[in-house]
């Protein structure tokens, strides 16, 4: 197996995580509020996942509670975009 470092790379070159939990709420008609009330999970950071601006590290907890109350998994709300896939 060739591994890759990333320690001169940006990210064009190596991808980003897109975070789809805005997506899936729409999907589900659940609005951010409502999400806060069903996780206990602050509006400020729902409404970072929700746009999927300033995400830099991942709550892994407040991800589980969104699997849980959105009944979808991890795949649903996170995916890897390519060098060649970015928006």
């Amino acid at each position: 197996m060739d591994l890759k470092s990333i320690i001169s790379y940006q990210t064009a070159e190596y991808g980003s995580i897109k975070v789809k939990l805005g997506e899936v709420m729409d999907q589900r008609g659940i609005t951010r509020n409502r999400l806060r009330t069903l996780t206990g999970v602050k509006y400020d950071v729902i409404d970072r996942y929700y746009k999927g601006q300033n995400v830099s590290l991942a709550d892994l907890d407040f991800l589980a509670k969104c699997c849980y109350v959105l009944d979808c998994s991890i795949s649903d709300l996170l995916e890897y975009q390519a060098p060649n896939q970015i928006e």
